[in-house]
C-alpha cells in the first residue's frame, strides 16, 4: 500500500472517530444537561400610565399587552443568561407558564416584573418576592 493511500486512510479513520465523539457530546447534553434556574427578585406592575413610558400596554419590545395575560418584564443583566423577547418561564409558586414579553429599566439587576394587567391591588398583595424562575 502506498504511502499517500495509508495517510488518506488515517485521516479517514481520525475523521470518523472525531464525528463520533462529536455526536457522543451533543447527545449526552441533549440527555444530561439540565433545565435553567435562577433565584430573582419578583415584584408585579401594571398597565397604568405612572408606571409606562408612551402607550402602557406596549412593552420594550413593541409587544402589545393584554389584561390577563401571563406575562413578565426582565431586568436586562438576565437576557444574557437567555431570558429574551418570547422566552416562556415557570415561577415557582404561580400556576401556569410566563412569557417574557417587556424589559425592566437597566438600573435594575436579576429582577422580574410580573405583569398584572390593570389590577393594581393584586400588584400591591404581591409586593415583593424571592422566587424561582426555570426555562
Amino acid at each position: 500500500m502506498s504511502n499517500r493511500r495509508l495517510n488518506r486512510r488515517l485521516w479517514m479513520v481520525g475523521l470518523v472517530a472525531g464525528l463520533m465523539l462529536l455526536s457522543l457530546a451533543i447527545v449526552g447534553y441533549l440527555v444530561f444537561s439540565r433545565a435553567h434556574r435562577l433565584e430573582v427578585i419578583a415584584t408585579a406592575y401594571t398597565s397604568r400610565a405612572s408606571e409606562t413610558s408612551g402607550d402602557p400596554y406596549m412593552g420594550a419590545w413593541n409587544n402589545k399587552l393584554t389584561p390577563g395575560e401571563k406575562a413578565i418584564a426582565v431586568s436586562r443583566d438576565l437576557l444574557k443568561r437567555g431570558l429574551t423577547n418570547g422566552v416562556e418561564v415557570k415561577i415557582e409558586g404561580l400556576p401556569g407558564v410566563y412569557r417574557v414579553r417587556d424589559k425592566m429599566n437597566k438600573r435594575w439587576k436579576r429582577r422580574i416584573d410580573i405583569y398584572m394587567g390593570n389590577d393594581l391591588k393584586r400588584a400591591r398583595e404581591w409586593g415583593k418576592r424571592e422566587v424561582v424562575l426555570r426555562w
